[in-house]
């Protein structure tokens, strides 16, 4: 049964899917780190955001966990309905807890993505995202290596996590970039590739869209939600939860803002 989708629409990475969309990175530990402590709440939440809200853009990142999320994905999601988009991202080592590394060399973009293939029991991931730009290596070099395997069928569309306007630019050159996904709320607004993304017709995703919850005790989600939604129609945020009572919240804001925009 179809689901009507909180916010409308907009098609990422070739598809068509929920505008609000969910992020992940909460379903672990603390220091996103490991399992979370009620491992069957984090799957009921991931089921609720797609089969109750028809949520079906889900990101996620090999290095949340490190790994564990891609694994509870699988468990709550597997076999994906065909209209949901799991986006995943690679490109940083997690030593320990609270600790992000990025690490781009060729060799490791490989094998991230051979994993987050296994983990998510998938044969190509629809979207992946260069989850940060390693300084210590070109970045033609990382997405060459993306390209690479975009080209053997493993990748479906590339993206970038936390990127300039310069490198959007630049990976631009050499591959299709599908999405941008960088940090923007209304206590971080600064970001030039909002209106670039917009320019060149690219998807542009706010992960922590509520500052990690911090905007919702000053103002309303609506409100924090309704700042976003109207920068375009090419903002599509992902707000995340590990509570199911949030989710619904979050979701509803999200509809009675769509409503008005």
């Amino acid at each position: 049964m179809s689901i009507t989708p909180p916010a409308g629409s907009i098609t990422i990475a070739g598809k068509t899917v929920s505008r609000l969309g969910f992020g992940t990175m909460r379903l672990t530990g603390p220091g996103t780190w490991d399992y979370p402590a009620e491992r069957e709440l984090a799957i009921a939440v991931l089921r609720r955001a797609v089969y109750t809200h028809g949520i079906t853009h889900i990101d996620t990142a090999d290095a949340y966990g490190p790994h564990t999320v891609e694994e509870l994905i699988h468990e709550a999601l597997h076999p994906y309905p065909d209209n949901v988009l799991i986006a995943t991202k690679v490109g940083m080592v997690r030593p320990g807890p609270n600790i992000w590394a990025p690490l781009g060399r060729p060799e490791y973009l490989r094998a991230c993505v051979e994993g987050s293939l296994r983990r998510l029991r998938v044969e190509r991931l629809e979207l992946c995202y260069l989850h940060r730009i390693d300084p210590e290596v070109p970045l033609a070099d990382q997405v060459g290596t993306l390209q690479a395997l975009q080209d053997e069928g493993k990748i479906g569309h590339i993206g970038l996590s936390k990127a300039t306007s310069e490198n959007i630019r630049e990976a631009g050159k050499q591959s299709r970039v599908a999405a941008v996904q960088n940090v923007l709320n209304m206590s971080d607004r600064d970001d030039p590739a909002v209106e670039l993304c917009r320019d060149l017709g690219i998807p542009y995703v706010p992960y922590r869209p509520l500052n990690a919850g911090r905007l919702a005790q000053e103002l309303s989600l609506s409100a924090a939600l309704d700042w976003l939604f109207r920068l375009g129609n090419h903002v599509a945020p992902i707000p995340g939860t590990s509570n199911p009572r949030h989710l619904d919240d979050v979701v509803f804001a999200a509809a009675e803002v769509n409503a008005t925009v």
